[in-house]
Formats: C-alpha cells, structure tokens, sequence
C-alpha cells in the first residue's frame, strides 16, 4: 500500500509547513482504504488564520468593485476549466459519481457567476434634497472576517454558497471543510491564488470540534454559515450568537414529495428514484418520503422497484449510478435504519443491505432501499437518515398529505406531482416548507434566489446565496448629508476608468 498523502492548512496563499499534532483519516469509500492523513487544527492554527485574514480584509475592503470584480471573474475562469479536477478528488474522497461530483461543481460555479455582478448587487439607494440642502442615502459595508463550516455531502458546491459572495462583498474567509473530503477546497483555495485575490482573503484550515469551537468564540470571527445535521447546527447557531456573531445555520431534513392520483406516475416514479438515490441520498434535498396519494400507491411503488434493478451501485470513476457511503460509520448508522424499519413494521420492498457492487469488497456499500406501508410514528420517517433508504407513506387524500408534511418537524423541500395546476397552486401556498418543486423532484434555487429551509432545518433569519446572501455577508448603513459649499477638480479631458 502506499503512503497515504499529507492535506493540511492553507494559510495566507501558502500550505502549513509545520507538523500536526493530531490528524484525521481521509478514505476512498469505494476502496474502504485510507488514502490520506488530514492535519486537525490546534486552537493556535486557528488564531492564526483569523488574525493573518483580519489583516487582510483591511486592504481587500477597501479594493474597487472593479478590483473586486476582475478577480471574481479570473477565479470564474479557472473553475471552470478546471472543474473536473475538483469532481475526481470529490469521487476519491465522497465517493459519489463522477457526473454527479461534477454537476455538483457546476452549481456552486453558478453563484460564483452571480457574485461576479456585485457591483450591481451593492448598489445603495439615494434621496437627494430630503431635508432642505440635506440628501439621506444607504450603502452596504463588509462585515470582516467570516467563517464558513462546510459538510461531507457537497465539499465544493456547499462552500460556494457562502465565499463567493463574501470575498465579493469585501471580507476575508476561514474555512473548516468537512474532515472526510477536505481537498476539494484545498484546491479551490490554489484557483483563488491563482486568480490574483491578495494571500490572506481566503484560508483552509482543516479539523474537528476543536476548530469549530474555536471559530464560534473567536473574538475576530464577524460570522459563521454552516450545512450540516440539526444537532450540530442548533449548537453551532446558540454558540455562535452567544458570542456575538451573525450566524446562518441550514440543518437537516425530512424532504416529502406528494404524488396526486392524476400524476404522471412514470415521471413521478423517475423523479423519486433520481431524488432517492442520487449521491447514495447523501443530499439534504434528497427525496426521503414519498407520500402517495390513494389508489396510485401500488402501481407507483411497482414502478420505482422496477427502475430500481436496472441501479448499478459501485465504484464513481466505473460508470455506476451511485456510489458507496463516505464512511463505514455512516454506512452501518444507515444500515441500522433498515434494520429499524423492519422492526417497526414497515413492509421492505427493495433490501440494499447486501448490494452487488461494482467495486473492492471493502467499499462502504449499501444499495437502494424501498419501503412500504410507513407510518408516521417510525423513526424512519420521523428522522434523517441521509442514505439511500426512500419510504412510501400512503394516504386518502391531498389534505391528508398536506397535514403530515405540515406536522413534521423539518422543513427544508418539498415537491408535488400532479398535472391539476390548481391544486400545484393550493400546494405552494400551504405547504409549510422553505423549497417548493412543481413537479421538480430537487428543488434547489438558482444562484439568485435563496437556498433555505423553515421549522427546524434553518437556524438563523438569513437563507444561502442570492439577495439574502449578499445581505447576510453585508451590513446596511444609512447615511445623511449636508455640504454647504460644492468642490471640483482640475482639468483632465481623458476619458474616465475604473481602477
């Protein structure tokens, strides 16, 4: 076996040259083979980063939105043409598909492209003679340092959320990416650099608990935005807000999609196994619970299995659907759920516990799993799992669906199938759900809109990207003025540039 590599910090447009005192393993889940040791921040690391990124918001803030903007654009470019470099080191490191690790890329490089008109985004609003010879106008100013803690599930597509928009808008950024796949970030920190944004602006540090902790009571921190279960992000919202930060927290979810008796059931049967089973249901906009909709249930379900043993499960680079889970923790914990749901009653139609795979034996495989007959009192409904386990819960009506959509305590996205437009229409406005899909199993926003749930999937006031992103990494100020006597130049008859 060869040596495993060595994925520390990136610290002020340089790798950390000094040793670790604690490291963590990195796997290649299709191989269930270490292929790498990440170096875990001591609290000293993180100070460290904070301070040289302090520094360098100082200058980055007052740099021209043109200045700005030319990087954004630079960084843009080398993304772009670079983008199958990250989706291979995700496969490596998550193991999901090489078409989904880069379509994965794709969509956080299109909030890269919406940070790129900031200029237009921070654009103020102005009252000229409000009072006599007084003029009121507003302007949005960078907050400082920001922090971002990123999840396992998307280590490139999650982090530019978040970074885009603040290096945009003026801050710096530390960021602690996910421990298990932490090099996709490594080298979209190497395409900042190379796109010409001054060492400093954008730091990696790589670790645990210990790292967190220390972002969210370090004193130079202005704000932290986190993905990640429930738990973790009501501890990282308490604590962050506790030490005076701003704090945007998008946690886990129990995503439901309803399927009416005059749905296409063919599309809907599509629709739940993409949702279901893409990226092995490691996304927190996976399709969880298919509720159907009475008497459609047995032929829906007849459908999904049916397109459900065509699913090769295996290894990303080898031309399978899906790929194994990132860790064998994580693949035993979804495991358990199966085992629970069988337990609890819930009839198993579809068993991925014992999977032909195309892959090393010791991958960390689990294959597409289907239930029937689930109820709501079983905790595979009532939790997250996070694995490609889709549960079909049966109902008699659209009010009934509505209701036990409504009750659960998560909130982050939903859909509906139907070709009733009215009843599409009654759905979106009664759902009591941050994201909506109209016949759209995945309902992500794109990079102008806001990505974030309601109920207990959010924490926080402020959605990802978008407006609300822009104004999260923002702070607004007013600003009323009186000059009595006009000023003016000199003579310059060149035609003015921006600088």
């Amino acid at each position: 076996m060869t040596e495993a590599k060595r994925i520390t910090h990136f610290i002020n447009g340089a790798y950390w040259s000094q040793p670790a005192q604690r490291t963590g393993d990195v796997y290649n889940p299709a191989l269930g083979q270490v292929t790498a040791k990440v170096d875990f921040a001591t609290v000293e690391v993180v100070d460290h980063a904070v301070e040289v990124a302090s520094k360098a918001q100082q200058e980055w803030r007052n740099a021209s939105l043109a200045k700005r903007t030319q990087v954004l654009f630079a960084f843009r470019e080398i993304l772009n043409s670079r983008k199958e470099e990250i989706a291979k080191l995700i496969t490596a490191e998550h193991g999901k598909v090489l078409s989904d690790a880069l379509g994965e890329v794709t969509r956080g490089l299109e909030v890269v492209e919406f940070a790129c008109g900031i200029p237009h985004l921070l654009k103020g609003s102005y009252s000229e003679g409000a009072s006599t010879s007084i003029d009121v106008y507003s302007i949005r100013q960078p907050l400082g340092v920001c922090a971002i803690i990123s999840p396992f599930n998307f280590p490139a597509m999650v982090p530019m959320w978040f970074f885009p928009i603040a290096i945009a808008a003026g801050n710096s950024v530390v960021i602690k990416p996910s421990e298990k796949d932490p090099s996709a970030v490594n080298l979209i920190a190497e395409f900042w650099k190379a796109a010409g944004l001054p060492d400093g602006v954008f730091n990696v540090i790589h670790g645990d608990k210990v790292a967190v902790d220390r972002l969210l009571e370090h004193p130079g921190v202005s704000s932290i935005s986190f993905v990640g279960s429930t738990p973790i992000a009501k501890y990282i919202y308490e604590n962050g807000t506790k030490n005076g930060k701003r704090v945007q927290a998008l946690g886990g979810a129990k995503n439901h999609m309803l399927v009416l008796p005059d749905a296409d059931l063919d599309l809907a049967a599509d629709a739940a196994v993409n949702a279901g089973f893409g990226s092995a249901g490691e996304r927190c906009m996976a399709i969880s619970a298919l509720v159907a909709v009475e008497p459609i249930a047995d032929a829906l379900i007849a459908k999904i299995s049916e397109r459900m043993s065509g699913l090769k499960t295996g290894d990303g680079t080898a031309g399978s659907d899906m790929g194994p889970l990132v860790t064998a923790v994580h693949r035993d914990k979804v495991a358990s759920y199966v085992d629970a749901g069988v337990r609890e009653g819930a009839k198993l139609v579809v068993d991925g516990r014992n999977p032909k795979v195309n892959g090393a034996a010791e991958g960390f495989w689990l294959g597409p799993t289907l239930f029937d007959q689930v109820t709501p009192e079983m905790s595979i409904y009532q939790e997250e799992i996070f694995g490609p386990v889709l549960s079909v819960i049966r109902v008699n009506s659209y009010e009934e669906g509505l209701a036990l959509i409504n009750r659960h305590q998560y909130g982050n996205g939903t859909a509906i199938f139907t070709n009733d437009g009215g009843a599409a229409r009654k759905f979106q406005n009664e759902v009591q759900v941050g994201m909506v899909g109209i016949n759209v199993p995945i309902p992500v926003p794109t990079a102008y809109y806001s990505f974030g749930g309601w109920k207990n999937s959010l924490f926080g006031d402020t959605h990802a990207h978008g407006t609300e992103g822009v104004h999260f990494f923002t702070r607004g100020k007013v600003v009323t003025s009186r000059w009595l006597d006009p000023s003016h130049g000199g003579i310059n008859l060149g035609f003015p540039q921006n600088r």
